[in-house]
């Protein structure tokens, strides 16, 4: 397929028109902030977790030093899901990768049955400053869910099947 044919294929054109959107948030100053929030996050939470969350935890009765390792846990699948998501859009942003591989079911905001928060026993007995951190986590991960669905939604890839059928399509025609 020449160029100019690629330029005009309606099948590539929401699709370039996706890229483009997504290239713009990742060089964005919004996104930029999102970053930098997010990092930070996730420098505080281990700080947290290594020095003054490990002591909390060795005080902490039996059930709810249960519930404190279940919740950091969520606490840390959740950022590390999202520093993962932060990082591709920073890799898109800097040129090392492409929008278009941003598709990838890989390459997605992920873990959402574990990150979502659950009723925990001896929750409102674990400390304050976990639950801070769980409670800044889980809106950061809520603003980078919504923010994966409004870039990504409409541009998910078609099922191998309907590309190849696309793709017979686009050769018979040409």
């Amino acid at each position: 397929m020449s160029e100019n044919t690629q330029k005009t294929d309606p099948f590539s054109v929401a699709s370039a028109a996706g890229e483009e959107k997504i290239l713009q948030f990742a060089s964005s100053a919004m996104f930029t902030r999102l970053f930098d929030e997010g990092m930070a996050l996730v420098e505080e939470t281990a700080a947290y977790l290594d020095g003054p969350g490990r002591e909390d935890s060795k005080t902490l009765p039996r059930r709810i030093a249960l519930a404190y390792a279940g919740e950091s846990m969520r606490l840390t699948t959740r950022l590390m899901q999202v520093a993962s998501w932060l990082l591709v859009q920073k890799a898109i942003a800097e040129g090392e990768m492409e929008p278009s591989e941003a598709l990838s079911e890989k390459h997605r905001l992920g873990g959402q049955d574990v990150c979502r928060p659950a009723m925990v026993d001896g929750y409102e007995d674990l400390p304050l400053r976990l639950k801070e951190l769980l409670d800044e986590s889980e809106r950061l991960y809520d603003r980078v869910e919504r923010l994966d669905s409004s870039l990504y939604i409409d541009h998910e890839p078609m099922p191998v099947v309907v590309n190849d059928a696309l793709d017979r399509l686009r050769d018979a025609f040409s």
